[in-house]
């Protein structure tokens, strides 16, 4: 099958599941707030393709795109993606009475594997409270330029180290960590090329999966362009524990175990899922990704779009590797990351202005599924160690900080659970996932009374703080829940079974 041909069929699934956004995802008049700025006829919808600059990792940036080799402008790539705009809320925001009513504009990034139409469900519900909403297809995915994932080496380390034997043992390490700099860079450098174009100071960036994970590495780079940081079921938060890891396997059943060493082993050979699909016949692969989209997308019920998502997923995956080559790069085998966000988060320097005299952290919003597979707990400890580094801070003699004045407050963390919803939870439970992203850019008054709201947790040490009413306070004016209240709350199978384990171990 031409490589054109895929794309044309892409293309007419993208189209289907705009139309379904259009369409079948529009709050209904009871979902609307009273005052709600929500109605059809005041949005549009635009597919966009933006030129931007080849990411300086990238080598032979002379060489045309592997998908479309026809373009005789190689001097630049393309991202792709869709715009919603809601006319009426951007109106009100040009009010001086109301100028906060509308957050600055939201940008959706994918997970692995995925395009932006994968958010059909939540555009139209997510623009009651964004006046402009644009989901990308990242570079390398989708309908964006996918130019081959080969790339210079970043390096992040400085050896001034006069041992070598020192030098010798760090080097792997420091490969590794080249490696990964790289691959962010790949995305990061097209992000801020496609910012660039748009002209947008600020962005509400929320990533999905392994678009949560790249959003981390952008804010990492570029915090004054990030007005807020959604991070929905991010993909390399925790660090690997490997005698977890190990028992987690073992007590399994045998043929979970052998496939799960099957699958490692074709990662680390560098095997990604988008080629093993390529590698198969035809029927084969699409009898796949069908059954993919049946059992683990059961909330979709329509067979129209299942047929249409089904092919959406299918054509992206069967086209030319890209940025799906990223994958071993940055995780390890088991989806750990090879540098863990929970140590990076916390260092993530405010943007912002100085109106609270720099006391205000970037806010850190993470959405899990209640039966998500990532491990709700990364989001809890990264707050907790915000936390704590907001405590010494506070502890800090004014004449010190002064001396540190190069030293950004923390990030602000909030921990949200949506209900019956698992890793894609954008998908399974689409109302409550747009409560969730409402509630994040603090739009929470705007949602309907009898709206379903996702539900925020809080660990232990800021559960304590909370009741002295001494320091960090919740997005939330209502109460929020207790991180016991979590582990009854989140059922993904990772970390119930490490539960259960140390629940067998106490008895």
């Amino acid at each position: 099958i031409k490589i054109s041909d895929r794309i044309e069929s892409l293309r007419d699934a993208e189209s289907k599941l705009l139309e379904f956004a259009k369409t079948r995802f529009v709050p209904s008049p009871h979902d609307h707030h009273p005052h709600s700025t929500c109605s059809s006829h005041h949005h549009s919808f635009e597919l966009f393709d933006t030129p931007i600059a080849p990411p300086s990792v990238v080598k032979d940036k002379k060489k045309n795109c592997q998908v479309f080799d026809d373009d005789e402008d190689v001097e630049h790539y393309s991202l792709h993606g869709v715009k919603v705009v809601n006319q009426q809320l951007l109106a009100s925001s040009d009010d001086d009475d109301v100028s906060s009513s509308s957050p600055a504009p939201l940008v959706l990034l994918h997970g692995y594997a995925n395009g932006s139409l994968y958010f059909y469900r939540n555009l139209h519900g997510l623009s009651k409270f964004f006046g402009q909403i644009y989901a990308l297809d990242m570079l390398g995915w989708g309908l964006s330029s996918r130019p081959r994932f080969n790339l210079h080496l970043q390096h992040t380390h400085n050896s001034n180290d006069d041992d070598d034997d020192a030098a010798n043992n760090n080097n792997n390490s420091n490969n590794d960590n080249d490696k990964v700099k790289s691959a962010e860079q790949f995305f990061v450098e097209s992000l801020e090329s496609w910012r660039r174009h748009h002209n947008l100071p600020k962005m509400t960036l929320a990533g999905h999966s392994m678009g949560g994970y790249l959003s981390v590495a952008y804010a990492e780079q570029y915090p004054q362009h990030v007005e807020k940081l959604i991070l929905l079921s991010p993909v390399g938060v925790p660090q690997k524990v490997e005698e977890e890891d190990t028992q987690r396997v073992s007590s399994m059943p045998f043929y979970v175990r052998a496939l799960i060493h099957t699958v490692r082993a074709m990662f680390n050979r560098g095997i990604t899922p988008g080629y093993f699909l390529r590698s198969l016949p035809h029927s084969k692969s699409r009898d796949m990704v069908n059954g993919y989209i049946t059992n683990r997308l059961p909330a979709i019920t329509c067979e129209e779009e299942q047929q249409y998502l089904g092919e959406y997923l299918y054509q992206n995956s069967m086209l030319p590797g890209s940025g799906e080559d990223c994958l071993c790069e940055i995780l390890t085998a088991g989806a750990f990351a090879r540098v863990p966000l929970i140590n990076r988060i916390p260092e993530i320097k405010s943007g912002g202005s100085d109106e609270n005299n720099g006391e205000e952290g970037l806010e850190v919003h993470f959405v899990y599924g209640e039966n998500d597979w990532m491990d709700y707990r990364g989001g809890l400890d990264v707050q907790r160690l915000c936390h704590e580094k907001m405590q010494d801070r506070r502890t800090t003699t004014t004449t010190t900080r002064s001396a540190e004045n190069n030293q950004s407050p923390p990030p602000k963390v909030f921990v949200h659970g949506v209900r019956n919803a698992g890793h894609l939870l954008m998908l399974e439970n689409y109302q409550e996932f747009n409560a969730a992203m409402a509630i994040a850019a603090g739009r929470e008054e705007d949602l309907p009374p009898g709206m379903s709201r996702s539900v925020e947790f809080v660990c232990d040490e800021v559960a304590a703080a909370n009741a002295e009413g001494t320091t960090f306070r919740s997005s939330r004016k209502k109460v929020v829940m207790s991180e016991k209240d979590a582990a009854n709350f989140f059922r993904g199978g990772r970390f119930n079974r490490r539960e259960s384990q140390q629940q067998k171990d106490d008895d």
